[in-house]
């Protein structure tokens, strides 16, 4: 599966944020607990040069803790700060502004010794579309003025925002690259919406997600919807569907109704903590 979607203004924001770099002090990088290999723009280091970078893993509420931490220990080893938040009920938020400041440290001290003091530290907030920036900007700042929705693009140009006197944040649209040569990456940015659904075969979507929890954990469907194992994905779908009453005509089931209810399930946490990466691996391969 090969899935090729780069909106004009993706193309626009990747400008706009080499641009903006010249004032920012350092980036945060937003991406999705459960997925955080796949929900990391590859083009994101690149672009932000020798800039400080600190890591949140974002919707850690549905992502497995202990999975969770061997991400922060994959970060920690490599020099990046990183920790989990939950945007939407506000965990770890109040840790950030610490370990933004730390990071930026030296830079900081630097400008002390040449009498420059007083200034607040400027973030520039990343992460591709659907991650939760726009959810995190709020919760920090306590507003709700900042543009959210469970869409990817929702945020369509920069925004300022000053946290406090002493942190401001820039947020930008989300930015994927131009296309994903693998498949795992696809598939999970699809499974959690960073990809619009309306570009994908849902219900086809919903077979390889139900065949990848068959083998990472099955007990997540056999807890939700009361069902014993079926012996493939598609017959899967098929009996999670008669359970949820999608019957139609001629008792056939609609499969299309039963992915949505599937991925609704697993995107609203109601399939439990489900992590689908985990550090070892990367592209197939051990990570070194």
């Amino acid at each position: 599966m090969i899935i090729q979607w780069y909106p004009g203004h993706m193309v626009k924001t990747k400008r706009e944020i080499q641009e903006v770099l010249k004032l920012i002090d350092v980036v945060i990088e937003l991406l999705d607990a459960r997925i955080p290999l796949s929900s990391k723009n590859p083009d994101m280091d690149e672009l932000i040069g020798n800039k400080p970078k600190v890591v949140l893993l974002n919707k850690c509420e549905l992502a497995e803790d202990h999975i969770t931490r061997e991400w922060i220990e994959y970060y920690k080893e490599k020099g990046i700060a990183a920790f989990d938040i939950d945007s939407l009920s506000g965990k770890n938020i109040n840790k950030v502004y610490g370990v933004v400041r730390e990071a930026v440290k030296e830079k900081f001290n630097r400008k002390a010794e040449k009498g420059i003091v007083g200034q607040p530290v400027r973030a520039m907030v990343a992460g591709i579309p659907n991650v939760g920036k726009s959810s995190f900007i709020n919760k920090i700042s306590s507003r709700a003025g900042t543009k959210t929705g469970d869409k990817p693009g929702v945020t369509r140009s920069k925004q300022w925002i000053k946290v406090n006197k002493e942190f401001e944040l820039l947020d930008t649209p989300g930015i994927l690259w131009p296309k994903f040569d693998d498949e795992n990456v696809a598939l999970h940015l699809a499974y959690t919406r960073a990809i619009k659904d309306e570009i994908l075969d849902t219900e086809e979507l919903a077979v390889k997600f139900i065949e990848e929890l068959l083998v990472i954990k099955p007990k997540t469907l056999i807890e939700r919807y009361k069902m014993e194992i079926k012996e493939d994905p598609l017959s899967t779908l098929l009996e999670i569907g008669k359970r949820r009453g999608c019957v139609i005509s001629g008792g056939e089931i609609d499969t299309l109704r039963t992915a949505n209810i599937v991925f609704d399930d697993y995107r609203n946490g109601k399939l439990g903590r489900v992590s689908l990466e985990r550090p070892e691996k990367e592209s197939g391969s051990e990570v070194e």
